[in-house]
């Protein structure tokens, strides 16, 4: 059951997102966030994401691949750099600036989107989607959700897979925390209280930061956790067909312990 406390913060945030119009991952995605989830993505683990989406994949060099909610192209640009053509959409300008940067610095050409991910402009285009890192389910309605299968589904060419890795929903309730603290190196503490609300199926965060200089800001995001059979339908409803889950992008099985879903599926 959700405190007194947080159910005035989530009111609150309601409300302002309502009278701003501007939902949580319009603002989430910026500075703040490369800061706070620097120090749980370091190159090591990325490079082992990288070898799992390539072994997942199976696609030879050349092949058209895009990568939905790219973020500042911690995969998007290693993957060019094996040959592979890609493309990276996402809806964050600090994301995309970045990943543009760092792109040129190493020589990479990739061809990035900036647009939500309800709306992905091209049709029977790539031979594979990847949707990394809790990518989905940021919408409030699940037909919005929806929408963004079936807008991975049109973009895919016949036969094209889709690669999504996310959090595990039954592994995420089996060792809920409610609340964390992290200091880091540059003398940022960030702040994380947590909670799950079962019936709706979302996990709501709150995220203060503390600054060095003294200034605070606030963040929330709100995540839907499906089940897998929740997501096989959705799947299913797109045109795109399970070939396997799996506990991770290492291959893993799936156990209610994973801490992560993979789901490969194929366009019919």
């Amino acid at each position: 059951m959700r405190s007194r406390a947080w159910q005035e913060v989530a009111h609150k945030t309601k409300h302002e997102t309502a009278m701003s119009g501007r939902p949580w991952y319009m603002d989430l995605f910026g500075e703040d966030y490369l800061r706070v989830w620097a120090p749980i993505l370091p190159p090591e683990r990325t490079a082992l994401e990288l070898e799992g989406i390539v072994k997942f994949l199976n696609l030879p060099a050349g092949s058209t691949v895009l990568d939905l909610c790219c973020g500042h192209g911690r995969h998007a640009i290693p993957l060019a750099q094996r040959g592979y053509r890609i493309t990276g959409q996402d809806l964050s300008e600090v994301f995309l600036r970045r990943a543009e940067a760092d792109a040129r610095s190493q020589g990479v050409e990739v061809r990035w989107v900036h647009s939500d991910m309800r709306t992905i402009p091209f049709q029977n285009e790539f031979d594979a989607v990847i949707n990394i890192f809790t990518s989905f389910g940021y919408f409030d309605r699940d037909e919005e959700n929806q929408l963004v299968l079936n807008q991975v589904s049109k973009a895919l060419k016949p036969g094209g897979v889709f690669l999504m890795e996310a959090a595990h929903r039954e592994g995420m309730v089996r060792r809920f925390t409610p609340h964390s603290i992290m200091r880091h190196d540059d003398g940022l503490i960030s702040l994380e209280e947590r909670q799950i609300d079962l019936v709706a199926g979302r996990s709501e965060t709150r995220l203060t930061l503390l600054h060095a200089e003294g200034r605070r800001t606030e963040h929330r995001y709100v995540v839907r956790l499906y089940t897998l059979t929740e997501l096989i339908a959705m799947l299913e409803a797109a045109g795109l067909h399970l070939q396997a889950p799996y506990g991770g992008l290492d291959g893993s099985t799936l156990t209610l312990d994973s801490r992560r879903l993979v789901t490969l599926s194929r366009k019919s």
